[in-house]
Order: structure tokens, then C-alpha cells, then sequence
């Protein structure tokens, strides 16, 4: 049974995803930085201190992110990247947040 919820909800998730693709990004790459900075959302997300309304802009943020090329960079890359961030995001998992969200790995990549 769980297995099955498991596989109904990666479906889901995928199919938002596709939809979301096709869909002009809410935000810009600069913005969802701005607000990851001023608000720290990614160290909320961590120590667990995150609300609601705080996650779902970092989906949001992910999300918009993922729509968008990088500013240089592999595309393949970026995607794997921004899609690990929304994944582990989704998922409520800090281990997985906590590898994917290297910053200075993703900037020497893709800042332009």
C-alpha cells in the first residue's frame, strides 16, 4: 500500500512538473536568490524551522528556476541541479536539501 501512495505521488509530482514546464517561470533566477538570501530560507529549511508558506516559495523558487537556462553552464547540469533542490524540497529531506544545496558549486558552474 505504501508503495503504491509512493508511485501515485512521484506520479504527481511529475506530471506538476511537466505542467509547470510549459508554464512562464514565477520568478526570475535573481529573485529566488534575493529571497533565499534575505529570508534565509535554505537554513530555515535545515534546522527545521521552515513554515509552510516558506517552503512552498522555495518550490516555488525551484521550480522557476528549473523553467529557466542557466545564465552559463551545462543545461543538463542545471536541471539535475534545481531538480534535486525541488525533489529533496518536496520530500521534507534535509540530508538530501543539505547535499543538493551547494551554492558555491552552482554558482561556479552557472552565475554569469
Amino acid at each position: 500500500m505504501k508503495r503504491m501512495l509512493l508511485s501515485v505521488a512521484v506520479a504527481c509530482i511529475a506530471v506538476v512538473s511537466v505542467h509547470a514546464a510549459d508554464e512562464k517561470p514565477k520568478y526570475t533566477i535573481k529573485q529566488v536568490m534575493k529571497f533565499f538570501k534575505e529570508e534565509k530560507l535554505n537554513e530555515k529549511f535545515l534546522k527545521g524551522e521552515i513554515s509552510k508558506e516558506e517552503t512552498q516559495k522555495l518550490v516555488d523558487g525551484f521550480t522557476a528556476m528549473g523553467q529557466q537556462k542557466p545564465p552559463k553552464g551545462d543545461e543538463k547540469a542545471w536541471k539535475e541541479k534545481t531538480d534535486a533542490l525541488l525533489k529533496a524540497t518536496k520530500d521534507g529531506n534535509k540530508e538530501a536539501f543539505g547535499k543538493a544545496v551547494n551554492c558555491g558549486a552552482c554558482h561556479g558552474m552557472h552565475k554569469g
